[in-house]
Parts: C-alpha cells; sequence; structure tokens
C-alpha cells in the first residue's frame, strides 16, 4: 500500500527590519478609473504618498545620507544642513535621527504647521528666515541663510537637494526602477509635479530605458520659473521654486503644464472624493494636468502619474474651505 502524501509546512521566514529607513520604497501603483473613466485612456499612479514619512522624499533623504556614510562624505560628526519646504526636511529629519546625525532646516512662513511640529519632535534644529528675497519668494533668502549656517558651524555640510546628483540617481534607483519592474505594458505619459526636478528627471531616465516612446510631462506651478515662466506668489509647499534647479534639463521634459493654487486644491479633493485618497497639493496639481491633457491625448493611451506625498499635512490649506476660498479672491485679483 503507498503511504499518503504527507503535508510539509513551509518553514516560516521572520521579516524584521533594521529600522525606519529600510521601510522607503516599495509603493504601489494603483488604476485611477473611479476619477478618470475613459475606458480608451487608463490613468496609473504611484503611490509615493505610502512612503514611511509620507512622501518620496523618503527616497532621496535616506539615499543622500547613507551615499555620504559610504564615502566618507558625511561623518558622525557631521551637521546636515538644508533648505525645505517640509517633506525633505521631515525625509532628512528622519535619517538623521536613525544614523544619530545633527540636522538643521531652514525653513520660510509658508511652512505648514504640521510640518514644523514633526520637524521638532524629530530632533531637527529649526531656522526660520521671515524677509521674502527678490522674487517674492524665500528660497532665495533660505539659501543665503544656509551659507552663513555653513560659515558659522564647524563640521557643517549643505544636502544641496537642487544640484545634488544623488537627488535624482535615488529616484532611478528607486522609484524609476520599481516603475519598470511593475508596469509590463508600457506607458505612454509620466506626469509629475517638479520642484528640484530630481525625481522627475530621475523616473524618466530609468522608465525610458524600458519604454523608449514614453513622453515626459512636468506640473509646475504658477509663479514658479523652473521653465521660464513669470515670477509670482505660491502659497502651496513641495511644488514649483523661484529659482532654476542645477539639476533642470529642460531639453528631457516633452511639457510642462502650470497649475496654480486653486487648481490643484480642486484636484485633491476630486482625487479624495473619488479614489479615498488624501494627498497633497502636488497630486492634486498633478491630477489636474492630465484632467485638462485628456481632451487632446491620442487613443487608446496609458498615462502614468507619480503622487508624491500625502494629505494630512495639509488639511489647513488644500482641504480647508477658508483657505480656498482666499485662494479664489487672490486669483481673482490677479487676473486682469
Amino acid at each position: 500500500m503507498t503511504a499518503p502524501d504527507t503535508l510539509v509546512e513551509p518553514v516560516p521566514v521572520e521579516s524584521v527590519r533594521d529600522s525606519v529607513l529600510d521601510c522607503v520604497g516599495g509603493t504601489p501603483v494603483v488604476a485611477l478609473r473611479r476619477l478618470f473613466p475613459d475606458p480608451d485612456v487608463e490613468v496609473v499612479a504611484k503611490l509615493e504618498l505610502m512612503n514611511p514619512s509620507g512622501s518620496m522624499k523618503d527616497r532621496s533623504a535616506r539615499y543622500i545620507v547613507e551615499s555620504g556614510l559610504r564615502d566618507g562624505s558625511i561623518r558622525p560628526e557631521t551637521r546636515l544642513v538644508e533648505s525645505s519646504s517640509g517633506n525633505f526636511g521631515i525625509a532628512l529629519a528622519t535619517a538623521a535621527r536613525v544614523h544619530d546625525l545633527r540636522f538643521t532646516c531652514v525653513v520660510d512662513p509658508k511652512v505648514t504647521r504640521a510640518n514644523l511640529a514633526i520637524l521638532r519632535r524629530l530632533g531637527a534644529d529649526i531656522d526660520v528666515v521671515s524677509e521674502p528675497d527678490e522674487t517674492g519668494g524665500y528660497l532665495g533668502t533660505r539659501l543665503r541663510r544656509v551659507d552663513e549656517l555653513l560659515a558659522a558651524t564647524p563640521g557643517a555640510l549643505w544636502v544641496n537637494q537642487y544640484a545634488n546628483d544623488r537627488n535624482w540617481q535615488a529616484y532611478y534607483h528607486g522609484t524609476g526602477a520599481e516603475l519598470a519592474a511593475q508596469l509590463v505594458h508600457p506607458p505612454d505619459y509620466l506626469v509629475a509635479a517638479v520642484s528640484t526636478t530630481g525625481s522627475i528627471l530621475g523616473c524618466a531616465r530609468r522608465l525610458r530605458e524600458r519604454f523608449p516612446g514614453l513622453r515626459v510631462v512636468a506640473v509646475d506651478a504658477v509663479g514658479s520659473v523652473i521653465f521660464g515662466g513669470a515670477p509670482g506668489p505660491r502659497e502651496l509647499p513641495g511644488i514649483g521654486a523661484s529659482r532654476v534647479p542645477e539639476l533642470c534639463r529642460p531639453e528631457e521634459i516633452d511639457d510642462v503644464v502650470h497649475v496654480d493654487d486653486v487648481d490643484a486644491a480642486l484636484g485633491c479633493r476630486e482625487l479624495l472624493s473619488a479614489e479615498g485618497i488624501c494627498a497633497g497639493g502636488s497630486s492634486g496639481a498633478v491630477v489636474t494636468a492630465i484632467a485638462r491633457a485628456l481632451p487632446g491625448l491620442p487613443r487608446p493611451c496609458r498615462v502614468l502619474a507619480i503622487l508624491p506625498d500625502r494629505g494630512d499635512r495639509y488639511l489647513d490649506l488644500v482641504y480647508d474651505d477658508a483657505w480656498l476660498a482666499l485662494a479664489r479672491d487672490r486669483r481673482h485679483a490677479r487676473t486682469p
């Protein structure tokens, strides 16, 4: 008589990460069929807002810090210094906390209360500038303050996300590589928000290796000068800039769409209402840019969006009715 087959129980394998930084990446891609129901256009979104500290900036902060620790450009006694509107500062503060480094974050009055509280709880030293620069924004003032801190602080190192090649490399090896593995059917368009341009360039460079026909659409803020626009007031952090980043390569971008604060906020609300995704202002701008572009896109087509950060830190901005009403008033006052 033949003995019955014996079931062999699989050996359990424990899955425990060494730190929260080891949880960075591996974010999912979801179809936005409820928000964009056209059967001939598929819109899929990479949910970078699901990184541990809430944004895709976890990737560049971890990559820059850990690469620096490996090559010795960052040492245990180094004080990191950076200008940030919020997300990159929080990501750097997290990396600094894990690696027991000191970190000074230079911010301006537009930083959200939530971001400021998180930075402080993570142990970052906060340096707030108050005077706007010649464009009416604060980036120039923040960078001048960074220079002052570097001159006055022995062992200080400016991370410089606007010029650091490890910024775009983080997304080439991270978000871009993940997307190249996650997507079987080629996307026709990549739509992503810009500030330093590191994330859009890193993703585009990696994706074009696998999908050479990809067209890249940058979503910038009205009032940003990255792609030659006229400087103007902007309220939402994390999108646009009042100077052209050294990393910027306009020749690698096929199209630019400018979205103002009001339409970015409305995009956030539509995304939340249709898909249950609570995302930040730059994600709302991406949603708005796609909605504008859809009527002119060929059919069938596939659009890949990147949603950079989550929306809980924007509850007093894009999700606040009073803030939106003021933003509408400001837009109306600027319209001839």
